[in-house]
């Protein structure tokens, strides 16, 4: 599948300090609906190596791979809600994402949700685990 091969050139390519190639190749498997191409890309603009740095491009790609189910997409991207970089503070999404990428085995993420839950009401807790049940991973087919 070409996708991974862009992943895994784009892997090869950040390990070895080429960050432009890295979001080269991993822009092109984003877009074919690569979620760990779409996290790393994100890393990219968050950090701005090899692209601009841009926050919003960032959570784009971070909120593509969450919605996929990558669990590291779903960290960081509850953590920008958490603290509110680039986008709105929101501790329900913040929870949610953090919930979700927990669920998943990620022990920072749980450790931080639980740090959120204190600071939140009951609606916005309702609300969150709302969200929770609802979720459904979304398939390759649909990431467009």
């Amino acid at each position: 599948m070409p996708a991974r091969a862009d992943f895994a050139r784009g892997v090869q390519a950040y390990d070895g300090g080429d960050y432009r190639t890295a979001a080269e190749e991993w822009r092109l498997a984003a877009e074919g609906c690569d979620p760990r191409a779409e996290t790393a890309l994100a890393m990219l603009y968050q950090d701005g190596l090899g692209v601009p740095r841009d926050i919003r491009r960032a959570i784009h790609w971070y909120e593509r791979a969450a919605r996929a189910g990558d669990p590291v997409a779903q960290m960081s991207l509850g953590d920008l809600y958490a603290v509110g970089r680039g986008t709105a503070l929101d501790r329900v999404r913040a929870y949610v994402w953090l919930d979700l990428a927990a669920g998943s085995g990620k022990d920072w993420a749980a450790r931080r949700r639980d740090g959120i839950e204190r600071k939140m009401t009951v609606r916005e807790l309702h609300r969150a685990k709302e969200a929770i049940r609802a979720f459904r991973p979304m398939s390759p087919a649909s990431c467009q």
